[in-house]
Parts: structure tokens; C-alpha cells; sequence
């Protein structure tokens, strides 16, 4: 099995995914590992497709579908931004679910309609004090509003993947709260290297802050796993301020 795949085969599934995402003729969807084109041709009956395959097997025949724009290369080396879309709808290759992810809410689009593995959609909504809840969580708040919209199980696909599987809607919102965002995804990204310590602990063992200035910070006894992403904001505003 070439690149990871597991191919959608239940055309219900696809049939729903394009569903949720209320398709209007004059929108543009980008399409991330178009595959066998299950997805790709059924988006093009009402919309145009950018679709993105690494794969050079699907290539010829994924350009034979009309209203189709295709690019044979790899999704995480395409600058999204370059692009012109709005939605985005995808089975996502999930061995890089995690660095896709972050790159597309580093991008422009309204609304997206993605398959992903279960367990990581649901990090993906996890709220704090969760055992899910992750660095992945916190970023996907501060960027987009989230949710689960229906559990796939696994024999609707082939090969059929040893775990089950999520659509989930994600609708960008910029950023939600104000902060500088390079401290607070450090600061989040150091706190997670150590969920179960405390946030103290977290933070000098990361060099975020010194010794000398950590008692000047909020939430410095609450424990990484239990503080909230305004919390977490809230901590950046104040060691960007005392740096």
C-alpha cells in the first residue's frame, strides 16, 4: 500500500460529506489527497476542485473529470495561501493529519468538511482537564470552531484501517482571542512537552522563563492539562510582558 492509503468505498459517507458542506455553485474546494476520486468527482457536479495527490497512479484519471483543477505533488509543500478556495473537503492521508492540520489553519478558507482517524478528532474538540486534551486542541480552538459531525467505522474503507474513523467540521474565526501569537504557540508547544507537570515546572524546564521571574505569573501551581486556552493566553500576555 503506496503512501499510507486507506480509500473511502461507502458512497453514502462521501455523499454526506459533501452534504455538510452546503455546496453553492460559485465555490472553490480544495481537496487534500484526492485518491481514486470517490470525493473529487462527486464535489465537481456542483463546484470547482483544486485536488491535491501525491500519487502519481490517480493523476491521469483525476484530470479526466471536468471542473477539476489538479496538482500532482505533495500537500504539505503547496502553499495553500497561493491558492484561491474556500472550503475545503478531505479525506486526509492520516499519517500527516497532525502537520496538515496546522497548516491549513495557518490558511484561508470558511468552512472545512475533513476525515480523520477517531482518536485524533477527538483531541481535535478535547477540553481542558480532558485526557485528550493536547497542544492539538488548544490551536484548533484559537483558530476555528470544531466539531464532530458523525463517526465512521473502519469497513468503510479499503483497505480497511485498524481504527475508526470522523468527519469534522472545522469553520475558521481568524484568531479568537488577542495575543501574540508566536509566544503563545511557544509558550503552548512548551507546556504540552510536559501536560501532567505543573505549569511552573513546564516552563522553566522549557527555558521559557527564568527563576528569577516565574513567581510573577498566574496559574503557576494549576497543572499543564487543566489550564483553559484563554488561560493559556493569559499566561503569554504576561511572560511576553516581563521579557
Amino acid at each position: 500500500m503506496k503512501f499510507s492509503q486507506h480509500f473511502l468505498i461507502d458512497e453514502r459517507v462521501a455523499e454526506r460529506q459533501i452534504k455538510y458542506a452546503d455546496l453553492q455553485p460559485d465555490d472553490v474546494v480544495l481537496e487534500i489527497g484526492a485518491g481514486n476520486g470517490i470525493l473529487t468527482r462527486k464535489i465537481a457536479k456542483v463546484a470547482k476542485v483544486i485536488a491535491i495527490e501525491i500519487d502519481e497512479r490517480f493523476i491521469e484519471k483525476l484530470s479526466k473529470i471536468k471542473n477539476v483543477d489538479v496538482i500532482h505533488g505533495d500537500a504539505l509543500k503547496v502553499d495553500f495561501n497561493e491558492l484561491d478556495f474556500n472550503k475545503v473537503i478531505s479525506n486526509i492521508p492520516y499519517h500527516i493529519s497532525s502537520p496538515l492540520t496546522f497548516k491549513l489553519l495557518d490558511s484561508h478558507f470558511e468552512q472545512a468538511i475533513l476525515m480523520y482517524q477517531k482518536e485524533f478528532a477527538e483531541r481535535m474538540v478535547a477540553k481542558a482537564g480532558s485526557r485528550q486534551y493536547s497542544r492539538l486542541s488548544v490551536m484548533v480552538y484559537y483558530r476555528a470552531d470544531c466539531e464532530i459531525l458523525e463517526y465512521v467505522p473502519r469497513h468503510a474503507f479499503r483497505p480497511t484501517p485498524k481504527v475508526d474513523s470522523c468527519i469534522v467540521r472545522l469553520k475558521h474565526i481568524g484568531r479568537r482571542f488577542d495575543v501574540n501569537e508566536e509566544i503563545f504557540e511557544e509558550v503552548t508547544r512548551a507546556l504540552f512537552s510536559h501536560r501532567r507537570k505543573k505549569i511552573k515546572n513546564a516552563l522553566l524546564m522549557e527555558g521559557i522563563v527564568s527563576k528569577e521571574n516565574i513567581d510573577a505569573l498566574p496559574f503557576i501551581e494549576e497543572r499543564v492539562e487543566h489550564l483553559t486556552p484563554e488561560q493559556i493566553a493569559e499566561l503569554a500576555r504576561k511572560i511576553e510582558g516581563i521579557k
